[in-house]
């Protein structure tokens, strides 16, 4: 019996983001490390709420983000789960199959040196899921609802990661 082509699960794409807090020096040292590391262009991420305590206010520039997509978001994902010695819990996927983990310090990428000027910072990185069809909902002419039986459940992501991408889930 031949498989659904259209039930083959995808990488819909990676997001890396280094929140820093506060705007100046560090966080122009993470724009440049995170386009470092991933290649891409990176924007920056501005805070929503006001937060007297942490001296915040709407529109501060308060980290820095990427979004990766095809080739370029698979080679991404194998350095940062070999900076996480391919392992996650259980509990960091989602119930739409998604997962998500942090990376506590940069140096820990293959290839990656440390550098004084960079000082150490992490990172999280997440993971979208998706199956072929998927657009139908996202598109904006003729949209359309996907079944339930099209949408990656929580088992189905681990199954994926664990095959496709060598991990190993406890």
């Amino acid at each position: 019996m031949e498989t659904n082509p259209m039930l083959g699960i995808a990488i819909d794409k990676v997001t890396a983001n280094i929140g820093i807090g506060a705007s100046g020096d560090r966080l122009d040292n993470a724009k440049e490390l995170l386009g470092k590391l991933t290649g891409a262009k990176v924007v920056l991420t501005r805070a929503k709420k006001r937060n007297p305590t942490f001296k915040l206010r709407v529109g501060l520039e308060i980290g820095v983000k990427t979004t990766l997509r095809g080739k370029g978001a698979r080679d991404f994902l194998d350095k940062a789960l070999t900076a996480k010695k391919r392992t996650l819990q259980a509990r960091n996927f989602d119930e739409r199959g998604n997962f998500a983990f942090g990376i506590h310090e940069y140096i820990d990428f293959p290839g990656a040196k440390y550098d004084p000027k960079l000082g150490m910072m992490g990172m999280d990185v997440c993971v979208t899921l998706k199956r072929r069809g998927k657009r139908i909902c996202e598109r904006r002419v003729k949209r359309s609802v996907v079944g339930k039986s099209h949408i990656v459940s929580k088992e189905e992501g681990i199954e994926f990661a664990k095959s496709e991408l060598g991990i190993k889930v406890e």
